[in-house]
Parts: structure tokens; C-alpha cells; sequence
């Protein structure tokens, strides 16, 4: 590890709120505090005041949705932006109707907040958005856009320091800054802050992007979809590179931009992570003091977001953190060099850490100019899009690509599988020598290659050597052919004894599998559309009924409190085939009680009959158990279906961010004598992974 020793400076710039954790305090079942807290009373006048101007903007955005439902150039218009709008009404909504003032200036906060809403309602009627126009120095502001999860709006902040904005030719430099904890930052404190407040400052000719992040869950599930919406959204309204993005952010955002880094290593080109956490398990019982007693699939669900077990995919990445010296977070920086330097010999790489000296949780101002040239140097370097060396891990198909190499099946989830891919070019003395491409890789089953048009102009096929270290380090060589449009891109499959090239037709017997963006678990169903379907009617069995009604308000509760959106609700009498096309769907209920789940019984994995649960050679009786569990739709297979769930992490999870992680696997029988609690939905009986084919595994 690369220690940066600075002087000492006595002020320091606090760039976001440390992780709210009690140690100890926080580790208690029984007396799990609310997050978000208890808000502050505002007086009657207040409450008057601003519901007067509440439902004033609120008519005036239900006339902008009228003409954004009509035709011709301002209904183009007046769609397109009124996300931008609608961002202000709602957090003043929300903050009044949750209990949402946190401080006494936050009424003057929802004032400025409402007079900002009428201001951009007033220009978009008029189709003049202004506030669509790049922000230039000292004049930062808040887009909105509507998420794919729920169709709820969310906002990000959008910051430059340049008077004129530096641009290539593909355009500027976009740095992604995800927030620290701030469990007091709902969205009318976000969207306040974005308006007046330029820190951090991002360098000059750089533009910042400020993702809400869906609260205060470290940018994980559906904080991750909300981070790569609004930098997607941002792409669309302004001229980013994608070849110059960074990932960066402090605290809770480093924690973040640890995990958004090392996930999807091709489409930054650098990280910075500060401070934070970067694994589970370590870190609690650094920070939090946690005695931890894990079931076996939390351990491997761990995998999902313990950014040591992904360190070589930074190998690609150029990362730059930063840690204070006395800041207990330092440990996440820590944790990853030594994961850096323990690998492999030949695949080992020294991690850059800037570490401020007498420093607690915060930058230090000759900390941040050390960063900001480390970044500005690897932006003059630049990012190749077709690198010649691609080094790639992942424990989850979930997260299956790098540059161009995509992982597209595995022999094991939850199991570390590795690609190392290089493209040999022959030296030019070699005229009898063509370019090839070698790979090495381990428990991968499929994999694909894209390469663009330019890549191998004079070539009509080219050579891949293939090396597998499992079940044994077998050597192949398989040629792939260019495509008309003088593309490349070839399947590989590995069929338990050779590799060969897949046809690109389809497949009619549509075998099920587990693929990218369908492999679990439970709370993967939750990072794409969603739909609840509800129980139509009373279950054979009355307990079951009460623990699933309360277990669904639950979860529409707790999707609102936690990830800040509004959970689409229906009956199976309700669904039109736009729904099963479209979205996941959370069923509630069992076969009595839910037409939908009684419609596809008989295709899941998971059986009831008239009074037990059939769980591959075992039952549980219906009148006691529940079955949770996340299976391709048979209705249609490209969606998910979910049974009796939502996000798996409670409430005692949302007083650490590290906590916030998946905690049921594929499926899990739960025993409902044993009431829910503040982790667990009732006493979980058994619980499993199902294998590459969606079945049933022993248990």
C-alpha cells in the first residue's frame, strides 16, 4: 500500500455526514431506533403556509400532465421535463405527511423548495425549461427523472466549477459523487442542499453528478439502479463522455464507490473512494463491535457486495482512496490493499491510498489537491475501449461484464469465477504470426466476445486460445468468424469437456437457466420493474393470511420509508398482459388465497398441497409455514416471479449501511409460530440457492 504523507492542516473540508452507528448501542434487536428519525413539530401557520403553496404547484403540474398527455411539440416538451417538476411538489409532500422536518430551518428549506416548483412549472407550461441548460460556476441544480423500479420521480444534483465548460470531442468530464449517511437527507433536505450548495467542488471543466441514491443504503440494490438512472438521465441531457467518468464519494459514498467500482470496472475510468466500508463481516466488528453468527447463505450472500472478493477487477480500473489517519473507516482502504497484494504473485497490484495524517473523518484540503491532480493526470492518460488485457471476477451473473468480455453462464453462483483475457498482437517481424485473443478461466460455463468494427479490419476469422483450470487446465484452440456487418462478437460454451462456438440462432427448446438480470436472489426482483399482486381473497388458513397481509403492508411501508418510492400494487383479477410482460411480480398469498400463484403452481419448485408445502423430499405443514422464494416467471420467463417478500434486510439492518445486503438466498420455508422480528420475517426453517437450471438442490 502507497502511503501519502501530508502536512497537517488545521481546518478540514467535511464533505459528507459520517455513518450514524452507536456501536454497540445499534446492535440491539429489541430496540432497533427509527431511520428515518423522528421528525421536529412545525407550527399550524407553517403547516398552512406551505400546504397553501403545496397544492397551488400541485394543480399547476396537473395541467403540465395534461398537456404532456396531448399531442405535438409542447406535449413532447412538457413529458420530457416534467420529472424535473414534479421532484419539488413531492418532497415537500412527502416531508409534511411523514413527519419529515428535521430542523427548524427546514420549513424555510420547503418554502425555497415550492418557490423553485413554481418556477419551473410556470416556464415548462410556457415550454421553456430553463433549467435544462448546463449550470456553469456557482450555480448548481436538481434534475429529476422517473425510475423504472416503481415510476416514482427521483432527483440528482448536477454541479460544475467551470465558467465555460471544458469539452473534447466527445464531450466533458463527468464525476459521479455519492453522498455520505445522512439519515436526516430525505428528499427535501437533498434537493435544498443540490440548490445552494456547490460542495464538493468538483475541478474546474468538470461536471458532478449527485445521485439521491434512494436514501441511505450506500448506493446498494435499488440505490445502485438510482445511481447509474440519473447518471444515464445526465448522459441524455448534457454532453458527458463516457469515456471519462469517475466514480468517487466520501464515507457512506465511499462505501459506494468502492462497490460501483469494482461491479462495473469498464464503465469508469478511475475510482475514488473515500473512508466508508468495503466488505461486511470485518467492518462491523471494527466499527459497530458486532458479534456476528451469520447463517450459511449470509455468508455467501456477503459475495455480493464484499468488494475483497472482486479486488482484481480494479486491476483494469485506475483507483486512487484516500482515508484519514485516525478516521476507524480507514479500515476499508486497508482491507483492500491487503486483498491487492494478496493475490496471485503474478496478478498482485499495489493500491494507491492517500492517507492525511492526524486526520479523523474528513478530507483534508491538501488531501483533496493530491486527489484531484491524481485524476486529472489518469484523465490525460485516457481510457482505451478496447483494452488489451482484460482481468475479470464475479460471484453473480448479476454482474457479468468488463470491456469486452461478458461472463454469460457459470458452473457455480456464489463461487468465485475468473476470466483473464488478453489479445495477442505478433511482433511486426513476425510475418507468419496473426493476432489471437487468449483466455483463462475458472467455473465459467459461456462467455462472449464484442469487438467493433475497427478491430481486425483484415481479418476474416481469428484464433481463440482457450485455457480452462477447471476440471483440469485443458488447452483449445477455436476460431471465430467476423460478422457481415464486420462486427465481432462470438459465444463461447463449455460443454464439461470442450469449448465451442455457439450458434447465434435461437434456441426453441429456451432451455431455463440462470442469466444475467435472472439469477437471484430474492432481492435482485427489486433492481428492475415491479408489481405487487395482493391476495384476492381468504387462504384456507388464517394465521398464513394474517402474516402475509402483514408482511406485504410491510414491505410497501418499508419500500416508501427505505427506498424512497411507491410500490405498484394490484389483484390477479387487475393484471392485463402488460403487466406480466413488463414487470416482476411479487405475489402475495398461496394458492387459495392468490389466482396468479395458483395459475403457475404447479411450474414452481416449490409445491403445496392440500395441507403441506413440498419442498423436494420434505414437507411443512400449511397450516404453520410460508414459502418465500424468486423463480423465472412461467407465465413469462424473460420476469421474475417473487413469493411472500420484499427487500430481504429489516429494520435492525438499516442502522448500518454495511448491514444492508441481501439476506434471504432463492428461497427460504418460513416458520410462522415464531413471530417476525426486526431481522427476520418469522423463523426461517430452510433455506437454499437454486442451481444453474433454476432446480431444486439438496438441502
Amino acid at each position: 500500500m502507497r502511503k501519502i504523507v501530508l502536512s497537517a492542516v488545521a481546518s478540514v473540508l467535511l464533505l459528507a455526514s459520517s455513518l450514524v452507528a452507536d456501536g454497540p448501542a445499534d446492535n440491539q434487536m429489541e430496540t432497533v431506533r427509527s431511520v428515518p428519525p423522528p421528525g421536529i413539530a412545525i407550527s399550524e401557520e407553517q403547516r398552512g403556509k406551505l400546504t397553501a403553496e403545496l397544492q397551488s404547484l400541485k394543480e399547476k403540474v396537473a395541467k403540465i400532465q395534461t398537456i404532456a398527455s396531448s399531442k405535438g411539440k409542447q406535449q413532447e416538451v412538457a413529458d420530457r421535463y416534467l420529472p424535473d417538476v414534479e421532484i419539488f411538489p413531492r418532497a415537500v409532500e412527502i416531508a409534511l405527511n411523514e413527519d419529515g422536518f428535521f430542523d427548524p430551518k427546514d420549513f424555510d428549506r420547503a418554502l425555497d423548495v415550492l418557490v423553485e416548483g413554481h418556477r419551473r412549472a410556470d416556464a415548462l407550461a410556457n415550454s421553456a425549461p430553463y433549467w435544462i441548460h448546463l449550470p456553469l460556476e456557482g450555480s448548481p441544480t436538481v434534475r429529476g427523472y422517473r425510475s423504472r423500479l416503481d415510476g416514482s420521480v427521483q432527483p440528482y444534483g448536477v454541479v460544475s466549477s467551470a465558467r465555460e465548460p471544458v469539452m473534447t470531442g466527445a464531450g466533458m468530464r463527468t464525476d459521479v459523487w455519492c453522498r455520505g449517511r445522512s439519515e436526516k437527507g430525505l428528499e427535501l433536505q437533498f434537493i435544498s442542499a443540490r440548490l445552494t450548495n456547490s460542495d464538493p467542488q468538483p475541478a474546474p471543466g468538470v461536471l458532478m453528478i449527485h445521485p439521491f441514491g434512494r436514501y441511505c443504503n450506500a448506493n446498494k440494490l435499488a440505490g445502485e439502479v438510482d445511481t447509474l438512472e440519473a447518471l444515464e438521465h445526465a448522459v441524455t441531457e448534457y454532453q458527458l463522455d463516457r469515456k471519462r467518468i469517475a466514480i468517487r464519494g466520501f464515507s457512506m459514498g465511499g462505501a459506494a464507490a468502492w462497490h460501483l467500482a469494482v461491479h462495473y470496472p469498464s464503465k469508469w475510468f478511475a475510482a475514488n473512494p473515500g473512508a466508508g466500508f468495503s466488505e461486511t463481516p470485518k467492518f462491523l466488528k471494527v466499527f459497530q463491535s458486532e458479534d456476528l453468527q451469520p447463517t450459511w447463505y449470509e455468508q455467501k450472500l456477503w459475495q455480493m457486495y464484499d468488494c475483497p472478493d472482486w479486488v482484481t477487477n480494479l486491476r483494469g480500473l485506475p483507483t486512487v482512496a484516500y482515508s484519514g489517519e485516525l478516521d476507524k473507516q480507514k479500515q476499508a482502504a486497508d482491507v483492500m490493499a491487503e486483498a491487492s497484494w494478496n493475490l496471485p504473485q503474478q496478478e498482485r497490484f499495489e493500491l494507491t491510498h492517500i492517507v492525511a495524517p492526524k486526520t479523523a473523518h474528513s478530507i483534508a484540503p491538501a488531501a483533496r489537491k493530491e486527489i484531484e491532480a491524481k485524476l486529472e493526470a489518469i484523465d490525460q492518460y485516457g481510457r482505451t475501449l478496447i483494452p488489451n488485457q482484460v482481468d475479470f471476477t464475479t460471484m453473480t451473473l448479476k454482474y457479468n461484464q468488463s470491456d469486452w468480455i461478458t461472463i454469460e453462464a457459470l458452473k457455480e453462483h456464489w463461487v468465485p469465477a475468473k476470466i483473464q483475457a488478453q489479445i495477442v498482437v505478433p511482433q511486426p517481424t513476425n510475418l507468419d504470426s496473426k493476432r489471437y485473443i487468449s483466455i483463462r478461466s475458472e467455473n465459467v460455463t459461456a462467455f462472449s466476445l464484442d469487438f467493433p468494427i475497427d478491430f481486425n479490419p483484415d481479418a476474416q476469422s481469428m484464433l481463440v486460445l482457450l485455457t480452462d483450470v477447471w476440471p483440469s487446465n485443458s488447452v483449445q484452440k477455436v476460431s471465430i468468424s467476423r460478422a457481415s456487418d464486420f462486427t465481432w462478437h462470438a459465444r463461447l460454451n463449455y460443454d464439461g469437456t470442450s469449448w465451442s462456438v455457439s450458434s447465434p440462432l435461437p434456441d426453441p427448446a429456451q432451455p431455463l437457466v440462470k442469466k444475467h438480470d435472472l439469477q437471484g436472489p430474492i432481492d435482485d426482483a427489486f433492481m428492475d420493474s415491479f408489481l405487487f399482486v395482493r391476495p384476492s381473497k381468504a387462504g384456507q388458513y388464517a394465521e398464513v393470511d394474517k402474516w402475509v397481509n402483514s408482511e406485504m403492508d410491510r414491505a410497501v411501508r418499508e419500500w416508501h420509508r427505505q427506498m424512497r418510492g411507491d410500490a405498484r400494487v394490484k389483484t390477479s383479477e387487475d393484471l392485463q398482459p402488460s403487466d406480466i410482460e413488463n414487470h416482476h411480480l411479487i405475489l402475495w398469498g398461496d394458492t387459495d388465497s392468490n389466482p396468479t400463484i395458483a395459475k403457475i403452481a404447479e411450474q414452481l419448485p416449490i409445491r403445496w398441497s392440500d395441507n403441506q408445502l413440498i419442498v423436494g423430499s420434505k414437507t411443512y405443514p400449511r397450516q404453520t409455514y410460508a414459502p418465500i422464494l424468486i423463480f423465472p416467471n412461467p407465465l413469462n420467463p424473460k420476469r421474475y416471479v417473487v413469493l411472500n417478500s420484499g427487500f430481504t434486510y429489516r429494520e435492525y439492518d438499516y442502522l448500518n449501511n454495511a448491514r444492508q445486503v441481501p439476506k434471504l438466498p432463492d428461497w427460504a420455508i418460513v416458520d410462522l409460530s415464531t413471530p417476525p422480528n426486526s431481522r427476520w420475517p418469522g423463523k426461517i426453517e430452510a433455506a437454499g440457492f437454486f442451481g444453474e437450471r433454476w432446480e431444486l438442490k439438496p438441502f
